[in-house]
């Protein structure tokens, strides 16, 4: 059984730049992207938007990881041809899709996947940013990412110069409970991972687990916060 809830809210900005887009073909078949735009004037939402769109309407109910590596990388040449002299907008990508007992996910930026099996984290993607960077070289801890005054360098979006590095991963899902979150920096800098595993084993539903987290959420912002936005999967075979 296949369960999927979404939500997205502005925060504390005058725009809302995030975009969360899904598509499926049958009862265990889905492809769910989740984007968080950069570079103002409107153009993030622009860039978020098109490029979940042409990722949803290029998907071919597989999950492949070379098929969702060209598919993102269509994407960002699609937010490099709406990019204006005024604005070079740009967009972090989280993708998910789910075929059969597969799933196949990618990523560029710092939206984030968390995959969680009988309720405990067994993966999450790494950040392409600086902050990220400062953990791998052993300057900083992976706790010490939020609100890292280098967090918010993004070194890998769609709509950058040049070709995109994809990065994937995938499982296969064997007999049992799994879920997903998809979810954009706006989200994760407030919930740690300790309290999404909490969240996920006291919740009746997906829609039930974003509801959680998002008031842990709501109760740590101060007014000026990030656009956050969040999508949960649960499956169970």
């Amino acid at each position: 059984m296949l369960e999927i809830a979404t939500y997205t809210d502005i925060g504390g900005r005058e725009r809302n730049e995030d975009t969360v887009r899904s598509a499926s073909r049958g009862a265990d078949e889905l492809c769910l992207v989740l984007a968080d735009g950069l570079g103002g004037h409107g153009g993030g939402e622009r860039a978020s938007s098109t490029a979940a769109e042409c990722i949803c309407r290029g998907w071919d109910g597989t999950a492949d990881s070379g098929k969702l590596k060209t598919l993102l990388q269509e994407a960002n040449r699609r937010v490099q041809a709406i990019q204006t002299p005024r604005c070079a907008m740009k967009t972090t990508a989280a993708v998910l899709t789910l075929a059969g007992e597969r799933a196949v996910w990618a990523h560029a930026g710092d939206s984030r996947l968390y995959y969680f099996r009988e309720g405990a984290l067994a993966f999450q993607t790494r950040d392409h940013s600086a902050a990220q960077l400062g953990v791998m070289l052993g300057e900083i801890t992976a706790d010490q990412i939020r609100f890292h005054e280098d967090r918010s360098r993004v070194l890998r979006a769609l709509g950058q110069e040049g070709e995109l590095t994809v990065e994937t991963g995938e499982e296969t899902l064997g007999a049992g409970r799994h879920a997903f979150l998809l979810c954009s920096d706006g989200f994760w800098e407030y919930v740690l991972e300790r309290e999404m595993e909490e969240d996920l084993r006291s919740a009746a539903g997906p829609e039930d687990w974003l509801a959680r987290m998002r008031r842990r959420l709501e109760a740590r912002v101060t007014g000026d916060n990030d656009n956050n936005t969040a999508a949960a999967v649960w499956l169970t075979r």
